[in-house]
């Protein structure tokens, strides 16, 4: 079963009609290696070529697009995203950039006096990156906001500190697990505390803050957005939110998931994919509640496991019969083993091929064994993975060697799992990590452990055709005559190349006798592309000419 996006009828209806041409630029299509020029047609690709054979469709067009050099693309997917919650996060306090942890209370304080009144909201915190090393506690946050209701969400999202005004509309919070008593909660009371404040947020600012988020992504060429709603992070109402705000606004395409386990009919009823995406088996690294086979090499503690083998089980084989996706968050070793024992479970009750057929997947995927890789392939399941985790907190000295010392250099494996045949599709998992695809892309191709890179073709169509593959759409992805025409055009710094961590193969990929469509360059050094325009089945959704300053 195919999904429909989170879009109404009215939306659908309004995919664009009539022919616009993009020419004199780069066209990156496997169906002309060396394109100039784009026709499109009533949502449609219909041909692609050089600026002679553009001639050919000039007369005709309603449109046309003056490229001057620029690059045409599909659009990115981001296959992991929670937009209402990204766009609170724009709209609130950043505390990524605290270096101390008197540092985030002085932004605090000054966030609070120019924002009197009602729920404080703050993301991004890492202690640590601060000398003191720990989060703060609810007597300090309580001494620069008062007696406000305030939620600080740790930079993974998986804990975060209250103040004391905000525990007070949680009169139960004390009895769930993970209840520090000083403010800060993780497990059981994060999600209480999460969900929660999502009530607390006013129906006119939820709304302002998907519009934000969606905007955001069309502006860094995004076409498409798996949107990873579950009880614990998110409002059911987000997803008539999502049909309502497409069929007034031109945006990118919603993916829906619900995760709830045991959810089949609630994701149906929501008109979701599948019952799927942030269904927890752990949580995570930094908030050391990722479940482990082995402690944490700088706490005395394994993490979490929310779920067992047969909670898992017995949610893939609903969902395989049910013809819906099924999925889970799965970040440590023991959460990844745990899960695809089950998944195997699931496939002696439901056999091999109805698993191949429904493409479940996974969230994170960060320490998989080998053995467990390979279940996956055998399986079909879809690796949906965020490369900025490695960037941001690989490598030596970084989050992931100080929470696991040696074990650091196996996580985010996504060469080991290409190469065994899984499917991968990346995503951002904002607000954890900011929609940035080009970011993403330079993330996966030069990955801190060298051995775990991917050519930027491959993390390029992981990003884009691995997208829409994710969600069981294999007709979209690729700029190819008769593929829906959704695309972005960019700016690009430097010269088109095929830029990969090999010297050797970026200069054959170069040469015009390989045949390869070029890329830009993303050597770190280097500048990213700049988005242009975004078009959705030909729909223009961003127009970097006309965007808010």
């Amino acid at each position: 079963m195919t999904p429909d996006p989170l879009t109404s009828e009215e939306a659908t209806r309004r995919a664009a009609t009539g022919r616009t041409l993009f020419h004199r630029g780069s066209v990156y299509s496997p169906a002309h290696p060396h394109a100039t020029a784009l026709c499109v047609e009533d949502g449609h690709v219909v041909w692609v070529g050089d600026d002679d054979g553009a001639a050919l469709y000039a007369d005709g067009a309603d449109t046309v697009v003056e490229l001057d050099g620029g690059l045409v693309t599909p659009a990115f997917v981001d296959a992991h995203a929670h937009l209402a919650q990204t766009g609170q996060a724009m709209t609130s306090l950043d505390l990524s950039g605290a270096r101390s942890l008197g540092e985030a209370l002085e932004a605090l304080a000054s966030f609070a006096r120019s924002h009197p009144g009602g729920l404080l909201l703050a993301f991004g915190w890492d202690d640590t990156t601060w000398p003191e090393e720990r989060p703060f506690t609810a007597g300090e946050v309580d001494r620069v906001v008062g007696d406000r209701p305030a939620y600080l969400a740790r930079v993974d999202v998986h804990s975060a500190v209250l103040s004391s005004a905000l525990v007070h509309h949680m009169p139960g919070l004390p009895g769930f697990d993970g209840w520090s008593g000083d403010g800060w909660v993780q497990r059981e009371a994060h999600h209480h505390a999460r969900a929660v404040v999502q009530t607390l947020v006013g129906p006119d600012e939820r709304r302002a803050a998907v519009v934000t988020a969606l905007a955001a992504a069309a502006g860094q060429g995004i076409g498409a957005v798996h949107e990873l709603g579950a009880p614990h992070l998110s409002l059911p109402g987000d997803f008539a939110l999502l049909r309502e705000l497409r069929a007034l606004q031109d945006a990118p395409e919603v993916f829906g998931y619900w995760g709830d386990l045991g959810g089949v009919d609630a994701a149906a009823g929501l008109g979701c994919a599948g019952a799927a995406g942030d269904l927890c088996a752990d949580g995570a690294i930094g908030s050391h509640t990722a479940a482990l086979l082995a402690p944490y090499a700088d706490a005395d503690t394994r993490g979490h496991l929310y779920v067992d083998v047969r909670d898992v089980r017995d949610h893939v084989v609903a969902c395989t019969r049910a013809g819906m996706q099924a999925g889970f968050h799965c970040i440590g070793d023991d959460a990844s083993s745990t899960v695809l024992e089950g998944f195997r479970a699931a496939a002696e009750v439901v056999g091999q091929e109805a698993m191949l057929s429904a493409r479940h997947r996974l969230e994170h995927v960060e320490m998989v064994s080998a053995a467990d890789i390979a279940t996956m392939a055998d399986l079909g399941i879809v690796g949906s993975v965020q490369p900025m985790f490695d960037r941001w907190w690989g490598g030596p000295d970084g989050l992931y060697e100080r929470r696991l010392g040696e074990r650091h250099t196996a996580m985010n494996p996504f060469a080991s799992m290409t190469r065994a045949g899984v499917a991968l599709a990346f995503g951002s998992d904002s607000p954890v990590t900011p929609f940035d695809p080009w970011g993403t892309v330079r993330a996966a191709a030069f990955h801190h452990n060298p051995q775990e890179r991917l050519t930027v073709r491959a993390a390029f169509s992981a990003h884009t055709r691995g997208g829409w593959r994710a969600v069981r759409r294999d007709d979209a992805g690729v700029l190819a005559p008769g593929m829906p025409a959704t695309l972005a055009v960019w700016d690009v710094p430097g010269e088109l190349t095929v830029q990969t961590p090999d010297e050797r193969v970026a200069a054959w990929s170069t040469d015009p006798r390989a045949g390869v469509p070029v890329l830009p360059s993303l050597h770190p050094d280097h500048d990213l592309p700049v988005c242009r325009r975004t078009y959705v089945d030909g729909r223009l959704i961003f127009d970097q000419e006309s965007a808010p300053a």
